[in-house]
């Protein structure tokens, strides 16, 4: 009984985690560029009373034995970088990458970082920024007097001027991808870090020989939560509780029965 209010709790402890990382989902259902996390979980170690495979004579062997496991918990909370929706905004320095890649984001500290998010912004000087004004990596900046900006599914960023008809190139987008995005790390504002995990990021051009996706002008990407999805998982996961919870209970119950047989 002693193991079994212990497993129990611990499937508690998992799967408040794994109610915690739902509601997080949720949370972000609506934010631009956001990759849902999901929770997996692990089994705990194992009490061996009779070892599979022991031997129970001169010629036999034990063909199941008798193991108890101690639990379970939480191992990972994978990122699932599956496609999310597009939806069209008009305005020109929206950008969704259709397929692999991340766009490049320089951090205030010069490190960098990489995003999905393509809502871009143009700061005082003209400069390609996101929302918390890093700029977009390599650097882009559009003239003030610029009448309209056109960036092609290759990532050439071009402006018109008034009374020319010749459009001027301002710069390329390039785009990093990794073998392993799932091993990225978040840092928060919808941007990524490499890890040893990850790998290091392989650049290039959008739509390029290297796999990675084109660029698509006046769009965004939306989150790639499904809400009913988590709910859910969110019903699983608090019948999951509940019944741990009835275990602790049992348990208890049983104690007492003990307790009281010398009364």
């Amino acid at each position: 009984m002693i193991r079994a209010l212990y497993s129990a709790g611990s499937g508690m402890v998992a799967q408040q985690m794994n109610v915690d990382n739902i509601a997080h989902n949720l949370a972000n259902a609506n934010t631009v560029g956001f990759k849902m996390r999901r929770t997996q979980f692990q089994d705990l170690l194992y009490q061996s009373f009779v070892q599979p495979g022991a031997s129970a004579g001169a010629q036999t062997t034990v063909p199941s034995g008798l193991q108890l496991g101690l639990g379970a918990r939480p191992v990972a909370n994978e990122i699932l970088f599956t496609q999310g929706n597009f939806v069209t905004t008009g305005n020109p320095l929206d950008l969704v990458i259709q397929g692999k890649g991340f766009f490049q984001i320089r951090k205030p500290t010069g490190e960098l970082a990489y995003t999905r998010s393509g809502a871009f912004h143009l700061d005082r000087n003209g400069q390609i920024v996101t929302a918390d004004g890093d700029a977009l990596e390599p650097q882009i900046t559009i003239p003030p007097e610029a009448q309209s900006v056109t960036i092609a599914s290759d990532g050439t960023v071009s402006y018109s001027l008034p009374g020319q008809t010749a459009v001027q190139q301002a710069g390329q987008i390039q785009l990093a991808n990794f073998v392993n995005p799932a091993g990225l790390n978040s840092l928060g504002h919808s941007l990524f870090a490499p890890t040893d995990a990850s790998g290091e990021p392989a650049l290039g051009n959008p739509g390029g020989a290297e796999g990675l996706g084109s660029l698509q002008q006046g769009f965004l990407e939306q989150s790639n939560v499904s809400v009913v999805d988590e709910f859910i998982n969110l019903i699983v996961s608090q019948r999951a509780y509940e019944a741990n919870s009835k275990i602790v209970r049992a348990s208890d119950e049983m104690y007492q029965q003990v307790n009281n047989m010398t009364r």
